[in-house]
């Protein structure tokens, strides 16, 4: 599944060069808690077409009420005025949603939220084209909007950076496709990749293993076969980028965790049990000349611990994880796989026993 930033970006070029009439709408500010964080887009054409979002569509149902003319083509009560709602011209503006607490209820926002969107009103289908072919072709790029006119202006980008509004421009940064490079084909690379693909990444999946690549089910998700090291390489993983190793194989595994660990990668892991992913680490220690402190990054056994034992629930307990880091959100200690291991195999009798940060009941 492409990157949602993408294909709002996209849409909304299409049905510029279509000849529509459509807007960008932007999250510029929230109060309080927000269904959609800052920096979150959606757009929208004259004809209340609806492609990204920016609450949980009660805004969006308003925007289009507002702003196109779907509404007044359906059917009207007896009685009822009939309305031209069509998308204004001009500079960008700004709305506020949730000042209240009946605007609150009446747009679904959590209580106590209010959000400021910035509307822009037919944005130039050239200069949407030119930021999707860099965000394409993996840059990251910074969009500035000039408020007098709506004037746009694009910039490459060191480092993903916050939404601001500073002296008559917006500037919002948007960053290519998050990607994923998975060491192995198995059953569980699958669900990990279907996973993640629904979750906006790029998914490679490297397995020089014919019998396992042959078998192989997700559409979408890109299979090559060369040594898993040499994958990495090329992979060029960056800050967007994890790489996941699930072959138990130590011959496809250990080197193309440790090309990883050299990159930026913000997720580098290795499926195992607490005894497997001791021995990884001490393999790499021996023969690779690693030390605890350049193995600090390598994750193992990866997963939030869910008491997974299925294919499926594995691939949901290591997706839930990567999510975490690349969001950046700390786990909590009793989350890990080998503590929470280690918290259940403790004695029934031991009172200080305990079994995720809770105390174990006496059987």
């Amino acid at each position: 599944m492409e990157n949602l930033d993408v294909m709002v970006l996209r849409k909304l070029r299409e049905w510029r060069l279509q000849g529509l009439r459509a807007m960008l709408v932007t999250v510029v500010r929230t109060w309080g808690s927000s269904p959609r964080p800052v920096g979150s887009i959606m757009a929208l054409s004259e004809q209340g077409l609806v492609v990204g979002s920016v609450s949980g569509g009660c805004i969006e149902d308003d925007l289009i009420d507002r702003h196109t003319r779907a509404y007044a083509q359906s059917p009207q009560p007896e009685g009822a005025s009939r309305h031209e709602h069509t998308i204004p011209s001009g500079p960008p503006a700004f709305v506020k949603y949730g000042i209240s607490a009946d605007e609150a209820h009446r747009f679904g926002l959590p209580c106590g939220g209010t959000l400021e969107l910035m509307l822009e009103f037919d944005p130039d289908a050239a200069s949407l084209g030119q930021l999707i072919e860099a965000l394409e072709h993996g840059q990251l790029m910074q969009r500035r909007v000039r408020l007098a006119d709506g004037v746009v202006s694009l910039l490459a980008a060191d480092a993903p950076a916050e939404l601001t509004v500073a002296d008559g421009v917006l500037s919002n940064t948007f960053g290519p496709e998050y990607r994923m490079l998975l060491i192995g084909a198995g059953q569980l690379t699958e669900y990990l990749a279907t996973m993640a693909l629904f979750s906006g990444f790029a998914v490679t999946v490297c397995d020089p293993r014919e019998e396992y690549r042959s078998t192989w089910r997700v559409p979408g998700a890109r299979v090559v076969s060369d040594m898993p090291d040499d994958v990495v390489r090329a992979f060029a993983p960056d800050r967007r980028s994890c790489v996941v190793a699930l072959t138990h194989d130590p011959k496809l595994d250990d080197l193309a965790l440790l090309e990883a660990l050299d990159s930026e990668a913000f997720y580098v892991g290795g499926i195992g049990s607490r005894r497997n992913n001791e021995a990884r680490r001490a393999r790499m220690i021996e023969h690779f000349d690693q030390t605890e402190a350049s193995l600090a990054r390598l994750r193992g056994p990866i997963g939030i611990y869910i008491g997974s034992k299925t294919p499926p629930e594995i691939a949901v307990s290591v997706m839930a994880e990567i999510l975490a880091v690349k969001n950046g959100v700390t786990l909590p200690r009793d989350m890990a796989v080998a503590q929470a291991k280690n918290e259940r195999e403790k004695p029934h009798n031991d009172p200080g026993a305990q079994v995720c940060g809770l105390p174990r009941r006496a059987a």
